[in-house]
């Protein structure tokens, strides 16, 4: 089935997205370097203009022509699919303004960058009469439905509520394309032993990757572009080490690499190799997919449509295969749509404007199609693929992965509903668990997790130390631009390029607008196959994440010198003496003990400590705290003697006598077989010396009875910026949090001795029965 595909045969590049890219075609022109040839074309202005859609068309192509590696663009062919990056795009709409006098909407270019598509709109702003049909499109057999002639209507801004005319047509017409497909029985109900995977190099398909095999027997051919064999297994090493991946020999002999491209007819395979890998393979997975969200639909549907119909074909050729699809949540991605349950009505697609939403639509609908001529097709919907858990690796050109980056590093958010996403390993392992379990092909899957709620994300931010404001959609976007474009952060083009978007935008909008997805379906089957349920994409769990987005200089973690999250009051009392000798001399500080964040507890178990400290013993003056840290269950509590002691909390703290003499203190709680645990919870033993030298004094210091409740529980201070409410949850994470560790702390010396104590009881019946 060639026809499924356009016939310019050149493999699309990525794309190369500088900071700044907005759509505002003067403003980033002046922050790029002239184009070796813009002056060229600019000396040419003076020429005739062209007089006709068709003259437009070639003066179009011929400009574009100069920035693509193959030096040529057909007139229907895609700018960006043959090699064109944004930046390139940029340059040349400035350069046919200039040479044919009217202003493109960059925005528009995005949507259609095919010669013949510009031509038109050139031929709209200027009155010159539209041929009665459009130049055809080059394809070895034309479609079965022929696209019909755009609209003849003045040059205006569009309409970003609606999707263009041209591209529903197109639409029409690709999926007319899936009645094309053979009509072909039920494959076998038998786990895949040979697996066809695309999009292997890719963020979820490299993780897929990794789950069919550490989760089945089967043997994976990935689908990598490249030139052969050898350098595809090298892109597709260096992709999964690059996302923190494991690639073993083991692993590499398990898998076959495939030179070729999901936008070339049959893969970019030779007949004789796609008939063979039809016969061999027994499963289709497709993850692959060209993800843009300023591209159009006519960019995007080689790679996202006529591809999916590809693998369609595939899995009709030789012995039926089940086709598992990785579609997108974005198939309801229709600003009001009121459920996106994994049964519900998809959104109409003329109320779809990313080329991105359409093309996943099309090929979701068109697979549809493919199932009432017996293909069975399993749609798996992921919503935000967000960070992995463990690792923390993250896309991060995901929207996801972006909108956290903005929400951490500038502490602001949009009024949102809901936030669809889920950690990739958890997508990733549900999906293969669908592939391998025949029960479950044939149906729609959303892998979308728990929806977060705005509420969620505050209070969840808020216990990270990470006081967050809330604002109006559009007031959102023009700040954070703002300070993307004052911050000078390359690593957020990504999001400055969205959110300069208009069609981007209404993705947002719809993406953030739109109602929680339901997945029983997935809820259902992951319980029958004994799969962990999902878990709300939390702080906690999003917590590497963060910590990689930090290290890219994506967001910003919550630092010991930024204002106190929560804090209270210590005091101690006690006496110290020379090492060695009775410990006679008073001894006291007043501490204050604070958090910049729960990410401190959570990662580190650490509590920042400033405060002095009244020795006489030591200086005459009381003695400044410079910098202190207490660890909550120190090394997990490791015993550190016989297994009777165990530590409960350590005090590290720097001191600044009056005369700046630096002194250090450390101070130890542990947890051992007493009955006074009032004593072992508030006694410190402490050690204090000069810096560099061993310890001159030691004692004991004490919380006294009557300040710990007044100072360490309702004399909690928490951050005032905060809500009522959350500074209550505040106090009460805290208490909860700290009350466990020390629980932890002080239960094993009292385990160990119960159960040395029932040896005993046990030795006597022993000796008596032999």
């Amino acid at each position: 089935m060639r026809e499924l595909h356009e016939g310019s045969g050149q493999r699309a590049a990525a794309e190369s997205i500088e900071r700044g890219l907005g759509l505002s075609v003067d403003d980033l022109l002046a922050r790029l370097p002239s184009s070796p040839a813009a002056p060229a074309a600019l000396a040419e202005v003076g020429r005739e203009r062209p007089q006709d859609v068709a003259g437009a068309a070639a003066v179009i192509a011929a400009a574009a022509g100069r920035y693509l590696p193959s030096g040529d663009l057909p007139h229907d062919a895609d700018f960006f699919a043959a090699g064109g990056t944004s930046l390139h795009a940029v340059t040349l709409v400035a350069e046919l303004e200039a040479e044919l006098g009217v202003e493109f909407d960059l925005d528009e270019v995005f949507a259609d960058a095919r010669p013949i598509s510009l031509a038109r709109y050139w031929a709209r702003a200027t009155g010159v009469p539209l041929p009665e049909e459009p130049t055809p499109t080059a394809v070895a057999d034309p479609p079965a439905t022929a696209v019909p002639t755009a609209s003849v209507s003045p040059a205006s801004k569009r309409d970003h509520t609606r999707a263009r005319p041209d591209d529903l047509r197109q639409i029409v017409a690709d999926l007319a394309l899936a009645d094309r497909l053979p009509f072909v029985d039920v494959p076998e109900p038998v786990a895949p032993r040979r697996i066809l995977l695309t999009g292997a190099t890719g963020f979820l398909g490299g993780h897929l990757l990794l789950d069919l095999l550490r989760h089945s027997d089967a043997h994976v051919y990935c689908l990598v572009r490249a030139a052969d064999e050898q350098s595809g297994l090298a892109r597709l090493g260096e992709a999964l080490t690059g996302f923190t991946l494991p690639w073993t020999s083991e692993l590499r002999r398990r898998v076959t690499v495939l030179p070729g491209d999901l936008q070339e007819p049959r893969l970019g395979l030779s007949d004789e190799r796609w008939h063979a890998l039809a016969a061999e393979v027994d499963s289709v997975v497709g993850v692959g997919a060209a993800v843009d969200f300023l591209r159009g639909y006519q960019s995007l549907r080689r790679a996202n449509v006529l591809g999916t119909l590809t693998l369609a074909e595939f899995a009709a050729t030789g012995r039926p295969k089940p086709l598992h699809h990785i579609s997108s949540i974005a198939v309801y991605n229709e600003v009001g749509i009121t459920a996106m349950g994994e049964d519900d009505p998809l959104a109409h697609v003329d109320r779809l404007v990313s080329g991105y939403d359409q093309t996943k639509w099309t090929a979701e609908v068109a697979l549809r199609r493919a199932r009432d001529h017996g293909l069975v097709v399993t749609a798996l919907r992921p919503g935000g693929v967000g960070g992995h858990t463990k690792t923390g690796a993250h896309n991060p050109q995901d929207l996801s992965s972006g909108l956290l980056s903005v929400f951490a590093r500038y502490r602001t958010v949009p009024a949102f509903r809901y936030l669809n996403a889920a950690p990739v390993d958890w997508i990733s392992r549900v999906a293969a668990a669908v592939v391998c379990e025949p029960d479950a092909w044939g149906y729609d899957y959303n892998l979308t997790g728990v929806p977060a709620v705005l509420d969620d994300v505050i209070a969840d931010m808020a216990l990270s130390g990470m006081n967050i404001r809330v604002q109006e959609w559009d007031e959102w976007r023009v700040d954070t631009l703002a300070r993307i474009e004052a911050d000078d952060v390359p690593e957020l083009a990504f999001m400055a390029r969205v959110l300069s978007s208009p069609t981007a935008l209404k993705l947002c909008e719809a993406t953030l607008k739109g109602p929680a997805a339901r997945a029983e379906r997935t809820a259902a089957f992951a319980e029958a196959v004994g799969l962990p349920a999902a878990q709300p994409f939390d702080g906690k769990a999003q917590l590497k994440t963060f910590e990689r987005l930090a290290e890219a200089g994506l967001s910003r973690l919550p630092q010991k010198g930024d204002q106190p999250y929560l804090w209270f009051a210590e005091t101690t009392v006690g006496a110290v003496g020379p090492v060695g000798e009775p410990a006679e001399s008073p001894c006291s500080m007043a501490l204050t003990l604070s958090l910049a964040s729960m990410y401190q507890l959570v990662r580190e178990r650490r509590v920042d400590v400033t405060g002095e400290l009244r020795c006489p013993a030591v200086h005459e003056q009381p003695l400044t705290v410079e910098r202190g840290d207490v660890w909550v269950r120190p090394d997990d509590g490791v015993p550190r003697r016989d297994g009777l002691e165990h530590p409960l909390l350590a005090y590290r703290l720097r001191l600044r006598d009056a005369d700046g003499g630096l002194w250090w203190f450390d101070g130890h709680k542990h947890s051992k077989v007493h009955w006074n645990l009032w004593r072992q919870c508030t006694t410190l033993t402490v050690e204090i010396g000069r810096a560099g030298e061993p310890a001159a004094f030691a004692g004991e210091v004490a919380v006294p009875r009557d300040s710990y409740v007044r100072d360490q529980i309702e004399g909690i201070g928490v951050d005032p910026r905060l809500t009522p409410r959350e500074q209550r949850a505040a106090k009460l994470t805290w208490l909860a949090w700290f009350g466990w560790e020390m629980t932890r702390g002080l239960l094993p010396p009292f385990t160990r001795a119960a159960a040395d104590l029932l040896d005993l009881r046990r030795a006597p019946a022993l000796e008596e029965r032999s």
